[in-house]
């Protein structure tokens, strides 16, 4: 009796405590795309609208390589992928004669095409010789963007890009047309993980045999990962190109790639909301450390040394850690 009376009363509560943990999610999000909406009448000033821009394009490159992180593996090439994407918007429009929303299909096409073609051979590696091989890659398609000069102009780059349409080339255009992508590459990626295929990805990560005696198709799952994170990221090259109105090699090379990983850890490797919130950090904080210009890089620097020795599991790990002290009160 007083095992099924106390059975009774804590099912209810588990009930509560599982309904309300699980309604923080849509609230959070609802609350982060109503901040993303809002933001151009929130910081009207161009410096603060610029930052906004800035960090809808990082999470476009951030998010697309968390979907290949959650495979298990770490991509140094993702800034190659980004490259292939921004030149092929470029070439499509300026040559090719493409309307603006064509020359975006092929800036995703481009790049995942050329990842579905060598991802089944560089997925057969794991761990470190992964990581080297795709730094190889990545340095590669980088002399290959500098010493095509013919078609990408070289390390000169290409400055004649044709503008965007009078509506997007303004200042908050530009920053809504950014920001409507990324969260349509968030969507897709979050849809993706919540998928069937986004448990198959999970599993792969915590045992890539164990998921293969159960049945998953491991290499399949890896490639599709793969592509559609590289074909994600090209949107990013695509955007940057005409954000800066200019494109050349420099803006894709291995740093940039590192950039991302380190997006991904200060954030989190676990979670969407992970590479958000790093690729936030990253990009606005030393944009608005641009006042300490002697200091920038060390205070920038000691700030991400503390970031990571303190939250080892990300910045959004920092809820992890709040949430069951909120549920046991």
């Amino acid at each position: 009796m007083i095992e099924g009376a106390s059975s009774a009363l804590v099912a209810p509560v588990a009930a509560v405590r599982v309904s309300s943990r699980s309604n923080w999610a849509p609230l959070g999000w609802g609350s982060a795309v109503l901040l993303v909406l809002a933001w151009p009448a929130l910081a009207p000033d161009g410096f603060f609208l610029q930052i906004g821009t800035l960090v809808m394009l990082a999470c476009i490159g951030a998010a697309s390589l968390h979907l290949i992180i959650r495979t298990g593996q770490v991509s140094l090439s993702h800034a190659a992928f980004m490259g292939v994407g921004g030149y092929a918007a470029v070439l499509t429009q300026s040559r090719l004669g493409l309307a603006f929303p064509l020359n975006m299909v092929a800036a995703v096409l481009l790049p995942a095409a050329m990842a579905l073609l060598i991802g089944p051979v560089l997925l057969r590696l794991t761990g470190k010789y992964f990581v080297l091989v795709t730094f190889l890659f990545g340095e590669i398609v980088r002399l290959a963007f500098t010493q095509w000069t013919s078609l990408t102009g070289g390390a000169n780059g290409i400055f004649d890009i044709p503008p965007l349409p009078p509506l997007l080339a303004t200042p908050t255009g530009f920053y809504f047309l950014s920001a409507g992508t990324a969260l349509a590459c968030i969507g897709l990626v979050m849809r993706i993980l919540a998928s069937e295929v986004g448990r198959s990805i999970d599993s792969i990560r915590e045992g890539e045999r164990l998921a293969a005696c159960a049945g998953v198709p491991v290499l399949w799952v890896k490639t599709l990962a793969f592509t559609m994170g590289c074909g994600l990221v090209g949107l990013q090259g695509a955007l940057s190109s005409y954000h800066l109105h200019y494109i050349d090699p420099t803006a894709f090379t291995s740093v940039q790639s590192l950039n991302f990983v380190i997006m991904n850890v200060i954030g989190s490797m676990d979670h969407i909301a992970g590479p958000l919130l790093g690729a936030l950090f990253l990009v606005a904080m030393p944009e608005l450390l641009r006042g300490y210009v002697e200091l920038q890089h060390i205070i920038f620097g000691l700030i991400l040394v503390v970031v990571m020795a303190v939250l080892p599991g990300g910045l959004f790990g920092l809820y992890g850690r709040v949430w069951p002290r909120k549920r046991r009160s």
